[in-house]
């Protein structure tokens, strides 16, 4: 079964974003290629409790197991050595991705205190968007009271397109809550 967003993507809105920007032909338009979340852990990566509950946390909130990621360099000052475990990763493409996209934008953000809206200042050159969550508990898949500790998550969305106005047109498109120009 397709997801909701994937269906509403293809029938809708790559058509609405092909009279927008007067693409010859619906491939030439934006399109979301994966979402890479990561949960930096720091000194806790070496405790394997704090791990696994990470870990579980994470594939949870994804539907996909966690790759462990290490610090590939020793820095004195951060306390790391080369080899020790860094953090969480998790690549997502296809119809995961989303439904991790439904769920994020649906349930888990208007869930986050004293949300205002996500900044458009997150695109890279390439299109690509980039914005941090602060708590990791905002997803419904996350049990208050077992998370240890209350991470944060970063979220890269990979988008093919030919600049960052088609990539925000996009999301914008995907009901992304983006802060309005003039409020604040």
């Amino acid at each position: 079964m397709t997801p909701r967003l994937k269906e509403l993507f293809l029938k809708e809105i790559q058509p609405s974003l092909k009279t927008q920007f007067g693409f010859k032909n619906t491939y030439m338009g934006p399109k979301i290629e994966k979402i890479v979340i990561n949960m930096g852990l720091g000194l806790d990566g070496n405790d394997s409790k704090i791990l696994k509950s990470c870990e579980e946390d994470l594939s949870k909130i994804t539907g996909q197991k966690p790759v462990i990621t290490k610090f590939k360099k020793s820095i004195a000052n951060f306390k790391t050595r080369k080899g020790t475990n860094a953090g969480l990763k998790v690549t997502l493409r296809k119809n995961k991705m989303y439904e991790f996209l439904d769920r994020l934008v649906n349930i888990a953000l208007p869930r986050v205190k004293d949300f205002r809206g996500l900044s458009d200042k997150g695109f890279d050159k390439f299109g690509n968007y980039t914005f941090g969550i602060k708590e990791h508990i905002i997803f419904p898949e996350v049990s208050f009271d077992r998370a240890d500790k209350v991470r944060g998550l970063d979220i890269i969305i990979v988008i093919s397109s030919k600049g960052k106005d088609h990539s925000l047109a996009l999301l914008e498109k995907l009901n992304f809550p983006f802060v309005k120009k003039g409020e604040n």
